[in-house]
């Protein structure tokens, strides 16, 4: 049953409630959260119909194909499709109150978060272009998902032109643009479907497309700016580097991309009547500014000083933490002014591959008696592989992988890599090489910390939220593996919880981010310490990862690259406008 909520005190926040909307890779997910002291009250999650698109476009937005057949999309594709996200608004957001047992009138501001960089290609309304008649069947014209990796040659040419140029923004993101990044997938769009490049008024980030939904307004917000758009000291790249990677994409900035900005924190606009129908909530509430999931964590853990590094671990994990002083840290995402807190330089790091990559182990990679095993003890497979894993000595497995199943986003950049266990004979089980994948994964956290302070940006504190903080096995490999005490952020609902904030201070309700964290952040879950033995056994381990690390990654041996070559060359499509020939008609004798 709904708490029944005291209404006594003088402090009109004590009655005031806000909304905290995050928005996933599946799913997405609205929190009611009180103002006053930052409780969560009800939530409500609504996966998304179409999920992630990858194999071809869905029947029911694109339309069968003439022989019965969706067309197939080539690898690397991400798409996701722009009505799944006003359902969200429309399911979770009134289910999330009804949980809560509010009175809706009681909500004064609403706020979301998204992953980035996820785009969406627009009308000069906010259409999607996949929602115009004719574009339905276009791939471009859909959402390109942050994981969508299709636009790594056009990465590639921004990072080999940028670096002969001496483009003074490149160190600032480590020294490598990433093919999620807005710049690479709109080249990609250009030169891949130059029809639907020339129908785009603007090319919208995701979490600026659902505020704009929301209220209205298009306002850029400076996060996703100065992180996935190359935003820097007050400008894009010039028109003169983009003429020089294509002729045609010398106005991108002008023409697709340049907005109006909104500071994280402030007010994009207020709610629509038409949004105010879909949400149940009042008319008129304030809208906050968008931001990136992950961005939106740190306050919501409290973490809005300096060295302290947030982890928010799903099916990718992305690394926030501020510093007092700019430095180019190798294989970054971005640093940015203000980009997470005002007054604070700050660093964004990532792993492309996490909970997804579990995940789809579980599903290829585990017999069905493994399955059946845990259906009989009443756990979920992961639980069960959880349990057999954690009986096990470091390094009884034999085993070390690579988690680059996603590609490598920090610190190599490199989306063309893929994923590798090594060590395996006819006596590996699933659960040694599930535990192998567990731990490459905090190798590479452990990679991106020692990134951190080989240039200057020591980490004092690990804070981990997401939806893996669960695994208490995980996150006591993460601490043996990385030497860091760990604390788990004691909500749930991290990002939720951090766009709740963001709406309590674009509701007035706060003065700023630091404050409105002071008061409504959650206090730590559980603390994981690292066991020393432990330490040196993961030690010795991660020098072999750093072996196959530079090995594969860094020139020595390209295979990885070459093998997409080769799966490129082999692969076709008959879907117009993705970069590969349809492939040829056979005759077939009766």
């Amino acid at each position: 049953m709904p708490e029944t909520l005291s209404t006594s005190s003088s402090d009109p926040r004590a009655d005031q409630y806000v909304i905290g909307v995050d928005y996933g890779t599946l799913s997405g997910r609205a929190v009611v959260v009180r103002v006053r002291d930052g409780r969560e009250l009800g939530s409500a999650v609504h996966e998304y119909p179409h999920a992630v698109v990858t194999d071809s476009l869905p029947e029911d937005t694109a339309g069968a194909e003439s022989n019965g057949h969706a067309s197939r999309l080539p690898g690397e594709w991400a798409l996701q499709v722009p009505n799944d996200y006003r359902e969200v608004l429309r399911r979770a957001v009134p289910a999330a109150v009804a949980d809560a047992g509010i009175d809706p009138a009681a909500v004064v501001g609403i706020a979301t978060d998204f992953t980035a960089c996820t785009m969406v290609p627009v009308k000069a309304d906010g259409t999607p272009l996949n929602e115009l008649p004719g574009f339905a069947t276009r791939p471009h014209a859909y959402v390109k998902l942050w994981r969508h990796h299709a636009a790594q040659g056009q990465a590639d040419r921004i990072n080999k032109l940028a670096a002969d140029r001496g483009e003074d923004w490149l160190p600032r993101y480590g020294g490598l643009i990433s093919s999620e990044w807005e710049f690479a997938k709109g080249l990609q769009l250009l030169e891949e479907d130059p029809e639907a490049y020339a129908a785009m008024d603007h090319w919208v980030e995701a979490a600026d497309w659902i505020v704009w939904q929301l209220c209205g307004r298009y306002v850029r917000n400076a996060c996703t700016a100065g992180y996935k758009g190359i935003y820097q000291d007050g400008r894009y790249p010039s028109e003169d580097f983009l003429a020089a990677l294509n002729p045609d994409f010398k106005d991108f900035v002008s023409s697709k991309l340049e907005h109006t900005f909104g500071r994280l924190g402030d007010a994009a606009g207020t709610l629509t009547a038409e949004a105010a129908a879909w949400t149940g909530l009042p008319e008129g509430i304030a809208v906050a500014v968008g931001n990136v999931d992950a961005h939106v964590t740190a306050p919501a853990a409290k973490a809005v000083d300096s060295g302290q590094l947030v982890a928010i671990m799903g099916t990718s994990t992305c690394h926030v933490m501020n510093g007092t002083e700019l430095r180019e840290v190798p294989g970054m995402c971005g640093a940015v002014d203000g980009g997470i807190v005002p007054g604070l330089w700050g660093y964004e790091a990532g792993q492309s591959g996490v909970g997804d990559i579990f995940g789809w182990f579980t599903k290829y990679g585990v017999p069905p008696e493994y399955h059946q095993a845990a259906r009989d003890a009443g756990l979920g497979i992961h639980e069960y592989l959880t349990e057999l894993a954690s009986r096990q000595a470091i390094g009884e497995h034999g085993l070390i992988a690579l988690d680059w199943h996603s590609g490598n986003r920090s610190v190599l950049v490199d989306h063309e890599l893929s994923g590798i266990v090594v060590g395996q004979t006819l006596a590996t089980r699933p659960e040694d090489t599930y535990r192998a994948l567990l731990e490459a994964t905090a190798f590479g956290t452990r990679t991106i910390v020692d990134a951190f302070r080989d240039a200057g940006v020591p980490v004092k504190e690990f804070i981990v939220a997401g939806g893996l903080l669960k695994n208490k096995l995980l996150m006591q490999i993460y601490a043996d593996a990385t030497g860091l005490q760990l604390s788990t952020i004691g909500s749930e609902q991290g990002p939720a919880l951090g766009s709740a904030i963001h709406a309590a201070v674009a509701a007035g309700a706060y003065a700023d981010i630091r404050e409105a964290a002071a008061a409504m952040g959650a206090e730590p879950g559980e603390v994981y310490t690292p066991i020393p033995e432990n330490v040196a056994a993961y030690d010795e381990l991660f020098q072999e990862y750093k072996v196959l690390h530079d090995y594969f990654g860094r020139g020595s041996n390209d295979v990885m690259h070459r093998l997409k070559a080769i799966q490129r060359k082999a692969a076709r499509t008959d879907l117009p406008g993705t970069g590969n020939p349809p492939a040829p008609a056979v005759e077939v004798s009766a």
